[in-house]
């Protein structure tokens, strides 16, 4: 007698990771949920990846798939045509054929606790209560926001964390850049997975001794280090800063499922994916 539990309705799947990461955490300008994909249909395998791109469809189907959970929305700026002959037409007819779905979590993922940056924080190394750069002001107990500021367990130099944090991560084409006095002393830390030019006042004002993020751009890098007193800088892949965070989502939806399907479990096989999805695909030394 087969006594294996019935793989879960999508329904059921997306409800389940809701309840870690509900779609009314993300910001109003930002597209969440489900993307492509029938509710009803069973999910059998999940792979989890950072962007929605043709090589990690191409991973999915590979693997065969039902489900892939990504961090960035494939549909975050308005179209008017998911023609075959466009990027992201492309995309959603590859998943429409294969009867593979399609959900995204993006800034519900960011500012959840634990989110995006609780799980940047511990790779790179800080240990201890970890607490919000920016925090949502919505959230009562005072978790949840954007970012996270800790504290190494020992101090460290800063050429020495740069290469915790560039070891911790994905290797990517660009790898990371530093900016400040290599013989600095670490301890405090503030991280945020993506883009984090909007957060470098909230770096300066929390007197931290490093900001971790991604996507710096040189005007506002350049102005803020000619400010002394303020942090020095680590300048990851945007992609390299949110991937950590893929186990964590995978776990949660794990724990999540198993909560709500009995002592069997919901008999779902759930994968990380390890493509680099990085821009960046080559780096050109000076000579």
């Amino acid at each position: 007698m087969n006594t294996q539990t019935a793989h879960p309705a999508l329904s059921d799947v997306t409800a389940a990771f809701e309840r870690v990461y509900p779609p009314a955490w993300a910001a109003s300008w930002d597209a969440v949920g489900l993307v492509a994909g029938d509710p009803v249909q069973p999910v059998a395998r999940i792979l989890f990846a950072v962007d929605p791109v043709d090589a990690v469809v191409d991973e999915a189907l590979t693997w065969g798939a039902d489900l892939i959970i990504t961090h960035h929305p494939l549909m975050l700026r308005g179209v008017t045509s998911v023609a075959a002959n466009t990027p992201k037409g492309r995309i959603v007819h590859r998943l429409i054929r294969s009867g593979t779905a399609l959900y995204t979590a993006h800034t519900n993922a960011d500012t959840a606790a634990p989110g995006v940056s609780d799980a940047l924080a511990r790779a790179v190394g800080l240990t201890g209560p970890l607490r919000p750069l920016d925090p949502d002001t919505t959230d009562p107990e005072g978790r949840r926001g954007i970012g996270r500021i800790g504290a190494l367990e020992r101090p460290t130099l800063l050429r020495e964390f740069a290469q915790q944090v560039a070891s911790a991560l994905p290797a990517t084409a660009a790898g990371i850049r530093v900016a400040g006095d290599p013989d600095r002393l670490v301890t405090s830390v503030a991280v945020s997975g993506g883009a984090g030019d909007s957060l470098l006042g909230a770096a300066r004002a929390a007197g931290v001794d490093v900001f971790v993020t991604s996507d710096l751009r040189h005007h506002p890098a350049s102005e803020f280090m000619g400010n002394p007193g303020g942090p020095a800088l680590v300048d990851t892949a945007h992609f390299a800063s949110e991937w950590p965070w893929l186990a964590d989502g995978a776990r949660h939806l794990t724990e999540e499922l198993g909560s709500t399907s009995g002592p069997d479990g919901a008999n779902v096989e759930i994968r990380v994916s390890t493509t680099v999805t990085d821009a960046w695909s080559q780096a050109v030394p000076n000579l």
